[in-house]
């Protein structure tokens, strides 16, 4: 009776030790999270932007290397001119939530946004030549104007509410309506002061000095304080792997989902793909027409 107990006992030690090794516990791992591209909504630049950085996708990324036990820092490899304020901010918000060790790897650019969702990482490592900062706001609100008497469009427009259709582009702004675009531009900037100063350790006036929107190299990006370490992609893992307190991590890629063409096309819908079609067929300046009545209000962007 007892050889069996002790023969049951071994089996299951045995599967236990089994189950162990396959869920990895007691590797050590860094996740490599790439990001790439500029910083958008999911779904925007599908047809014409290329690669694109979308909070969802983000977060998926963040997520599983949250609940792998066995990564114990994250490196998030950064190459972005940036984007939209919202986006930037969503992705920001969530990789505050990881209570891992992250260290940013910038690339070729990280700029404006590409700095801004970089910025509350434990380290930043940036190449000699990437060209980073660009601390600041755009908000661009076109004038149609010119463009619907150039394709003979007579637009009526009814309001209610004093400046309900400054954000049309049917017209030019009044001088009142202009101090409200830049009180909102204003605030976005501010915003993102205050989240360099909280990430750089840096005081707000510092900030503020550097935010003039310029472009700096890694080399002095390192000398103003908004970078930590110059270097590539080890440098980075290494960072991440002393602040883990790991030694000789298993790396482990993170690719992000590309939706696929038929997936594009049925969350595009029929009625608004039709529309694609039917206003590439108006070249350029039909292009412009359905981006600004498909975005009928100002897109700040951190760019």
């Amino acid at each position: 009776m007892k050889r069996i107990t002790v023969s049951i006992c071994i089996v299951v030690l045995l599967a236990l030790c089994t189950v162990s090794v396959s869920c990895g516990i007691g590797e050590n791992k860094v996740a490599v999270i790439s990001l790439n591209g500029p910083i958008q909504s999911e779904g925007s630049g599908l047809f014409f932007g290329g690669n694109v950085i979308s909070p969802q996708s983000v977060r998926s990324q963040l997520e599983r290397a949250k609940d792998d036990a066995a990564v114990k820092a994250i490196v998030i490899q950064v190459d972005s001119p940036g984007g939209t304020v919202a986006a930037c901010q969503e992705i920001l918000s969530d990789i505050e939530q990881v209570k891992k060790p992250i260290v940013v790897s910038m690339g070729t650019v990280a700029a404006s946004g590409g700095y801004y969702i970089s910025a509350k990482a434990d380290k930043i490592v940036a190449l000699p030549g990437t060209l980073t900062g660009s601390i600041g706001v755009i908000s661009e609100m076109p004038n149609l104007k010119g463009l619907f008497d150039k394709l003979g469009i007579d637009m009526q427009v009814f309001i209610a509410g004093k400046h309900k259709d400054m954000y049309a582009g049917f017209r030019d702004l009044t001088p009142e309506e202009k101090l409200i675009m830049q009180d909102m531009t204003d605030q976005l900037y501010n915003q993102f002061v205050k989240v360099v100063a909280e990430g750089r350790g840096l005081s707000e006036d510092k900030v503020r000095e550097l935010a003039t929107g310029q472009l700096y190299t890694g080399v002095q990006a390192k000398d103003l304080g908004l970078v930590d370490e110059l270097g590539g992609l080890n440098k980075a893992i290494d960072l991440a792997s002393g602040l883990a307190g790991i030694e000789k991590p298993k790396l482990d890629y993170y690719k992000p989902s590309v939706p696929s063409f038929l997936n594009t096309i049925l969350g595009m819908g029929l009625q608004r793909l039709q529309g694609v079609i039917q206003v590439q067929s108006l070249g350029a300046e039909g292009i412009i027409l359905l981006e600004t009545l498909n975005n009928p209000y100002p897109q700040p962007e951190y760019r």
